[in-house]
């Protein structure tokens, strides 16, 4: 089995899933039994494209892939000139509150903003000057003025009128800030003012706390906050796809930290922050946005707790009733996760030995009758199909995988055959995972 991969996708790969965390890139070359999902999410990323806006849910237990699948939906997203961005939900990241905690969730956005050049993140300082060159351009061709002297003193207010004029055709909310804004880098960014570009770019990303401070380093009325950063969201989508780019999707994981708000009304306000958003993108209100929010079961489905304690969101997400394991509807907001089948756990240990082996350039003594050893001996004991999960097999693979390359001495039969790491703290082994 060959894969085309690079170095540093297969670093990521087997360092994040030896850790136990999901890789944030090179995941296409580990997907399995995903097909019908990824065409599902192709579908909607045409839909956005054409214009329209979504929201999707992805559900399922944990350990069954949601954060791997909105990882694969970022490099999907990208090869098809999206801009994407992920934040995790955490007890300091809502999309509702009073105290800075919303804001906290469009800041990691901004922090996150990837392009297809640059899918780490911090694609924020690309797509803005990517935009002005844009409109130095435009503003050149309209007034009939060279190219190599429109940048010139003489010339600036007539560049400082076009990006006003493009910021408030392009914006809904906060227009003239924004433009404002977007003026200070443009200035900075001229003149090479490094404080002044950083300003602006603290500005544009939710850090400042005070309208105060933000006027007298802009000249700006006021912030972003917890109250109006989804419309500047919006504003960004507004924005991305003007310069020429698809849309922008947006992927929020660990949704069940909402779940688990104790106070029920910051719970439900929460909640309603959802409801709000799943209207905008089904009522037209917004277009070329997509938002995926991956939780557990419970996230969905606690008529206590969960989203569905809202009837407005109960009637909206329940699923197709005449849904079966056999027959899917994929075009539902809800796209429910359901566990890797053994076949598909074996063909993915296949992909990993060859990752693995790729990587530390070797060539494993390990074929396919031991990856079904491997998988016999795990999945035989009591409560696997109930509790083991792909993320615990995959690690325990993997570090055998890495033992018998550091101790080729070792009998692979025994540590196949048996509960590995019980085998391992006998033989005295402790486990080491090479960084690069």
């Amino acid at each position: 089995m060959e894969i085309n991969l690079k170095k540093r996708e297969s670093t990521a790969i087997i360092n994040s899933l030896l850790a136990g965390v999901v890789p944030r890139t090179g995941v296409q070359h580990i997907t399995v039994g995903r097909t019908k999902e990824i065409d599902a999410a192709l579908k909607c990323l045409d839909d956005v494209k054409a214009g329209h806006s979504l929201m999707r849910f992805w559900i399922g237990e944990f350990g069954s892939g949601k954060s791997f699948m909105l990882y694969l939906l970022n490099i999907l997203a990208r090869k098809q000139k999206f801009v994407t961005a992920s934040v995790d939900f955490s007890p300091e990241k809502r999309l509702y509150a009073n105290d800075r905690k919303a804001v906290a969730v469009y800041s990691s956005l901004m922090d996150n903003l990837a392009i297809n050049t640059k899918p780490e993140g911090g694609a924020l300082l690309t797509l803005l000057e990517k935009w002005i060159e844009q409109v130095v351009l435009e503003t050149a061709q309209a007034h009939q003025i060279p190219f190599a002297e429109i940048r010139d003193e003489k010339n600036a207010g007539l560049v400082k009128q076009n990006i006003m004029n493009t910021v408030n055709k392009i914006t809904d909310i906060n227009a003239f800030d924004f433009g404002v804004v977007i003026l200070k880098y443009y200035e900075g960014y001229m003149s090479k003012d490094d404080v002044l570009c950083k300003n602006a770019l603290k500005w544009l990303k939710g850090e400042y706390t005070t309208r105060v401070e933000a006027r007298r380093d802009l000249g700006v009325r006021t912030i972003i906050n917890d109250r109006n950063y989804y419309e500047m969201l919006k504003n960004f989508t507004i924005f991305f796809t003007y310069i020429g780019y698809s849309g922008f999707m947006i992927n929020f994981d660990e949704a069940l930290s909402l779940y688990k708000i104790t106070h029920s009304p910051t719970r439900e306000k929460n909640y309603e922050k959802i409801l709000s958003i799943y209207n905008d993108c089904f009522q037209g209100k917004i277009g070329h946005l997509l938002i995926n929010i991956a939780g557990a079961n419970e996230f969905l489905e606690d008529r206590r707790r969960g989203l569905y304690s809202l009837e407005a969101i109960r009637t909206r997400l329940e699923g197709n009733k005449y849904e079966t394991q056999e027959a899917r509807d994929f075009a539902q907001p809800v796209i429910k996760l359901l566990p890797l089948t053994h076949d598909e756990i074996f063909v993915l240990l296949q992909k990993l030995k060859t990752v693995f082996d790729f990587h530390y350039g070797v060539e494993s003594a390990v074929d396919d009758n031991d990856i079904k050893s491997f998988m016999d001996s795990i999945y035989n004991k009591p409560g696997a199909d109930e509790f083991l999960t792909p993320r615990d097999v995959i690690k325990e693979f993997l570090s055998i995988l890495s033992i018998l390359r550091q101790n080729p001495h070792l009998d692979k039969e025994r540590l196949f055959r048996a509960n590995s790491l019980e085998i391992m703290k006998e033989l005295g082994i402790e486990l080491g995972i090479e960084e690069y």
